[in-house]
């Protein structure tokens, strides 16, 4: 409750007598924007902060509709200026803010801060913190340095993960599975970005690529009985099992036992060879050094808040972008199916109520982030990052499974491209 009687007390004097957000607000773009990133911090109930999204989005969007307009307005003033003898710099100073201001709201619209990737969002911010008047020469190159550095680590792990993965021969061996060692990659890049997580990083990309091989194996290969022998050999999870499994099952059972495996070697050096069965239940947590305990552990499989909004948020978003291709396969209901049979509801209507429970979740996430304090920071930043991830990987569509221009974008800039110095 604490939360929410601070937000109706910071937020209510920018409302007018009949509950309105007040007219002057519009003529504060960069007011606008700081308090249209403030309202994806939101809880549940804070129901101030869902009026404030919609004003600023509106207003935001209202601004971003109309560059044409403002740059022949900017010509013009340019050749007006120019005739008045004005200070022509200090003008193009002022036109290269305001491209960047537009550039900014376009980005805030698209994604705000709190779902974007932070190695991305680095990215984005070393060239705006340049352009910046006060920008500090020393911390600029530093940053550029830093980003560069980890990097080469990053680009060192991924072709690891690319003779991992092309000993396997997954194209010519499982032909109807999909070819994503770098998707993976950058999956796993986008949960643990941080140097000192390079095994939980390479572990987790793994980890990614043969749940992609389980996905693929259950919804577009084996029959019910294949299958169901593939699922009670995993719960046995025993070489023995290798001589009943179809050819390429027994494939990708022997890859992901395998895959264990390394994971027990490193663990037994480190004297936490138990912590196996907790990780194979917990892929998300594999290894952190000391911050992963028994204790964490624990807090995991107790089905917390915290991670129960994550799976909420991922499992929607996943069923939003997935559910005709599935439909027409005509394997199982989907989630929108059966949500529009239950409540009787069309399918936009359904659509519509999923998106909104993305946004719940997300909210519950901010309130649980906060509030399980008990829990270390850099555990509860690893389930915020992949609901983050979820938000570039499965925004408007599959992009993990139809790899676009967007995704191989990211993918470039943060394993291909150089940073500019």
């Amino acid at each position: 409750m604490g939360f929410l009687f601070q937000a109706v007390n910071i937020f209510s004097k920018y409302k007018d007598e009949e509950g309105d957000f007040k007219e002057s607000l519009k003529d504060d773009v960069h007011g606008l924007l700081e308090l249209y990133e403030a309202t994806y911090m939101s809880m549940p109930g804070e129901s101030i902060l869902d009026d404030a999204l919609a004003f600023t989005r509106t207003c935001l969007t209202a601004i971003a509709n109309y560059p044409l307009l403002r740059e022949t307005m900017g010509s013009m003033l340019v050749s007006w200026l120019y005739i008045v003898n004005w200070d022509y710099d200090q003008y193009k100073e002022n036109t290269i803010n305001l491209k960047t201001l537009h550039m900014r709201i376009q980005e805030a619209l698209e994604q705000p801060l709190n779902k974007r990737l932070p190695r991305i969002e680095a990215l984005r911010y070393i060239p705006f913190y340049q352009q910046q008047a006060y920008h500090n020469e020393s911390l600029l190159k530093l940053a550029k340095l830093g980003f560069s550095l980890l990097q080469s680590l990053h680009k060192k792990e991924l072709s690891q993960i690319s003779k991992w993965w092309k000993s396997f021969d997954v194209p010519s061996n499982l032909p109807y599975a999909r070819n994503r060692p770098v998707e993976c990659y950058f999956w796993a890049l986008a949960v643990y970005f941080e140097p000192q997580y390079s095994l939980s990083r390479v572990f987790l990309a793994r980890f990614f690529f043969i749940q992609t091989l389980l996905d693929d194996t259950y919804d577009a290969y084996g029959t019910y009985k294949e299958l169901e022998n593939f699922t009670k050999a995993i719960q046995r999870w025993s070489v023995t099992c290798l001589n009943e499994l179809p050819e390429k099952m027994n494939l990708v059972y022997q890859i992901l036992m395998k895959l264990f495996e390394e994971m027990d070697e490193i663990l037994l050096k480190e004297g936490k060879a138990h912590h196996l069965n907790y990780i194979i239940d917990a892929v998300l947590l594999p290894y952190m050094g000391n911050i992963i305990t028994d204790e964490v552990f624990k807090w995991a499989f107790s089905n917390p808040p915290l991670v129960n909004a994550c799976c909420l948020h991922c499992r929607t978003m996943d069923d939003l972008v997935t559910y005709k291709e599935e439909e027409d396969r005509k394997h199982v209901a989907t989630g929108i199916m059966c949500y529009r049979k239950q409540f009787n509801v069309s399918e936009e209507q359904a659509c519509e109520s999923y998106n909104r429970k993305v946004e719940d979740a997300w909210k519950e996430l901010n309130a649980e982030f906060i509030s399980c304090k008990d829990v270390k920071l850099p555990i509860r930043m690893r389930v915020i990052n992949f609901a983050r991830s979820m938000d570039v990987l499965y925004k408007n569509k599959d992009h993990f499974t139809h790899v676009g221009e967007e995704l191989i974008n990211h993918i470039n800039s943060l394993l291909v491209d150089g940073i500019i110095t």
